[in-house]
């Protein structure tokens, strides 16, 4: 499970990068760029997400 939290981590970062590259900074809350922003908004809470479940994964461990 680790492993795949990883794999997910790093396919997260390389969509915020590639959605980083379609940014218009003149017209950022126009077109392609605010679909741009919110699909990196998105894509930090779901690695978030992932960070905390892997927190809680390891907590659930020391505690047994």
């Amino acid at each position: 499970m680790k492993y795949i939290t990883y794999i997910a981590v790093a396919i997260i970062i390389g969509l915020i990068v590639m959605n980083a590259m379609i940014l218009d900074f003149g017209n950022l809350f126009q077109g392609d760029s605010m679909v741009a922003l919110i699909s990196i908004v998105a894509l930090l809470c779901a690695v978030c997400i992932l960070l905390i479940f892997k927190m809680s994964k390891s907590i659930e461990e020391k505690s047994k």
